[in-house]
């Protein structure tokens, strides 16, 4: 199967579950952005799993659903808002949540992948 093809399909999942998860942690209601933290280190994880596996797996997997599920940009703009809000605290313990939950996730998956 085409490289292109398989990214492509990876993301046709990734990018829709991204929105579904966004929206329905904003209609909980709340300042923190949760959606975007929960598929960030969702994300990280499940990368984390196929790091191993072969390369047709890892199009698929990490760089088509992880690369649409997961969201910088998302994470930068929702920090950004907060601190508009001069919600400080908040856009830190987003900052830091991202950074370090994310990592966090990688590592845990890539040991339970090994």
């Amino acid at each position: 199967m085409s490289e292109l093809l398989l990214v492509v399909l990876g993301a046709a999942v990734g990018a829709p579950l991204r929105y579904l998860v966004e929206h329905a942690a904003a209609r909980r209601g709340g300042a923190f952005p949760a959606g975007t933290l929960l598929v960030n280190v969702a994300g990280s994880f499940v990368l984390g799993l196929v790091l191993a596996a072969s390369p047709s797996v890892r199009l698929l997997v990490g760089t088509g659903f992880c690369g649409a599920l997961t969201t910088y940009s998302g994470f930068a703009l929702a920090t950004e808002r907060l601190l508009s809000l001069r919600a400080t605290a908040l856009a830190v313990a987003n900052v830091v949540a991202n950074v370090v939950v994310c990592v966090l996730a990688v590592w845990a998956a890539v040991a339970i992948a090994n």
